[in-house]
């Protein structure tokens, strides 16, 4: 025996093709997500650009569901753009008034797709977090700014159960079929030191266990297993050492569409390759 690989039971009640997936979170939400629109399925691919941290992902989340969210407290010059601390550096603009135009946006395109989805793939990051120490509230992003601005600390599993299973109870009010797939991406954040992303993905390893165990309609994948555990070989990361390499993410996709996906898209899949 070469190697420990892992099993996955497929689930019970499978996807089709046309299934409307919308995946968000990490990086590797776009690993994911492109793999599934080149497979022809209808995904909607990381619209918030990425966000690593779960309760900045979760406050997205629950506004796409229909919460009421004061953007504007958290608008900031940076770099000669507008940026929001809730955003990715990809949603930006010449002036506030356009980039709260970029951001209502973006919130509604979600949240109408969310009404007819099947399936959300929230893939999180980190659980290291940010709070701007001016108002004590959690940011998502620094864009670059002075670290003096902002104060770190280590979400725990509680406060990411919480979050998550508030923004579960948004998104089955409005859509009551939905289903949550949570992944913890295997990107290693060495900015971190590797210890504490040890620690890290440990909070957030944790904190996926109890949602999928005791909420409804919520699966973990294992994508940061099938790296770390199942392929666990420099040979399948990338020339960073931090990302897994395109081979390693096509063997995860393929445990993820053989895990969630019906017959019918095996063999689309075979036939369209």
């Amino acid at each position: 025996m070469f190697r420990t690989e892992l099993t996955i039971a497929p689930q019970e009640r499978l996807l089709p093709r046309t299934a409307r997936v919308l995946t968000v979170g990490s990086c590797f939400a776009d690993s994911i997500g492109e793999r599934l629109r080149l497979n022809k399925v209808s995904a909607l691919v990381n619209p918030f650009g990425t966000v690593f941290q779960p309760l900045a992902l979760a406050q997205l989340l629950r506004a796409a569901a229909g919460e009421e969210q004061d953007w504007q407290q958290h608008l900031v010059e940076a770099r000669g753009r507008w940026q929001s601390y809730d955003f990715h550096s990809t949603v930006g603009a010449e002036s506030p008034v356009e980039l709260l135009q970029a951001i209502q946006e973006k919130v509604r395109l979600v949240g109408d797709f969310l009404r007819t989805a099947d399936t959300v793939v929230l893939t999180l990051g980190t659980a290291w977090a940010y709070r701007l120490r001016e108002t004590g509230e959690l940011v998502s992003n620094l864009h670059k700014l002075p670290a003096s601005l902002f104060e770190k600390e280590l979400l725990t599993a509680d406060e990411i159960v919480n979050g998550l299973a508030e923004v579960h109870a948004l998104l089955r009010r409005a859509n009551p079929a939905i289903r949550i797939v949570l992944t913890v991406s295997p990107v290693r954040h060495i900015k971190d030191t590797l210890p504490l992303n040890a620690v890290s993905k440990s909070v957030l390893r944790v904190a996926c266990h109890y949602l999928s165990e005791l909420l409804p309609n919520v699966s973990y994948f294992p994508a940061y297993e099938l790296l770390t555990d199942d392929l666990r070989d420099y040979r399948y990361y990338a020339a960073d050492m931090l990302h897994p390499s395109e081979v390693a993410e096509d063997y995860i996709w393929e445990r993820f569409a053989r895990t969630y996906f019906d017959a019918d898209f095996g063999r689309f899949r075979k036939e369209w390759a």
